[in-house]
């Protein structure tokens, strides 16, 4: 897969030699050396090994979890979010991101701790346009990060690979094929970051056209022209189909279409409150 990084020349090699500007009050980056004597270390802490099993708790509820998480969320749309954990065994891992947080805590972590996308499941990774017209391929969704164990992402991707997989149908043989090469992919990658500076690793991205382009010989015409016509989707985002579906024109101005409980105007949430209150609130929240 083709992964490109784009950053200053001139600023990496005055970096290499030593010669470059250093600005008071930055912290150093460790040495390869360093960091790799740091990984070992923390591999001893917990081995490879210590996270082949795992031995749930015996009091251990996952339906309560979620219940108990359930009284801090909008109670109309509590019953949607279950609804739909109910359609298949992946919908519910998607949904479950707090018992497995909870199965987590209980096992080794090495101390090496990472700000966490906190749902890391293969669906929480997408293509999207960026600013600039390109396709990124990248994590996608935020509202369960956290700092935490780096290993507690790497874990839940890896076990949507499987869940995911039986849920489709795959055998056994092969969900455990797909769920080592996430593994993989992710080792590899980390490793190559190892050598690289921290903007460099900034400025990384996976070229989707180019990363379609290599697996096309792989892939059957059909599943290539579909893969094709998702990132024409992900490139234009559909954007006047959306504005159709979400929007509508009420007195000469676009609208968004109320379809309680799952999109609600600000002006019905707050019905009765004059609108110069409303738009006062919203400013003072967001600062």
């Amino acid at each position: 897969m083709t992964v490109k990084t784009e950053g200053s020349v001139s600023a990496r090699a005055a970096r290499s030699s030593g010669k470059g500007p250093v600005r008071a009050g930055t912290v150093g980056q460790l040495s390869r050396a360093d960091r790799m004597a740091r990984g070992k270390d923390a591999r001893a802490v917990a081995p490879l090994e210590s996270h082949a099993e795992f031995v749930p708790a015996r009091k251990r509820d996952p339906v309560g979890l979620l219940l108990e998480q359930a009284k801090t969320r909008v109670p109309e749309l509590v019953p949607v979010r279950h609804g739909r954990m109910l359609v298949s065994p992946f919908t519910f891992y998607r949904g479950a991101a707090l018992p497995m947080a909870a199965d987590l805590a209980t096992t080794p972590a090495s101390g090496l701790r990472v700000q966490l996308c906190g749902d890391a499941h293969l669906s929480n990774f997408g293509a999207f346009a960026s600013p600039e017209r390109s396709l990124v391929f990248d994590v996608n969704d935020f509202d369960e990060t956290l700092p935490g164990p780096f290993e507690w992402d790497v874990k839940r991707l890896a076990a949507s690979m499987t869940v995911a997989g039986r849920d489709n149908g795959f055998t056994a043989k092969d969900c455990r094929k797909i769920t080592l090469a996430a593994g993989e992919g992710y080792r590899t990658a980390m490793r190559g970051f190892a050598d690289q500076t921290f903007m460099d690793v900034w400025y990384t991205h996976v070229d989707i056209q180019s990363a379609l382009a290599e697996f096309r010989s792989e892939m059957k015409t059909k599943n290539y022209k579909e893969a094709q016509k998702m990132l024409g989707k992900a490139h234009t985002s559909d954007t006047m189909k959306a504005v159709g579906k979400l929007t509508t024109v009420v007195d000469g101005q676009r609208r968004i279409i109320s379809q309680p409980p799952l999109i609600v105007p600000v002006e019905e949430i707050f019905a009765g409150v004059q609108a110069d209150a409303i738009y006062a609130l919203i400013r003072t929240v967001l600062g």
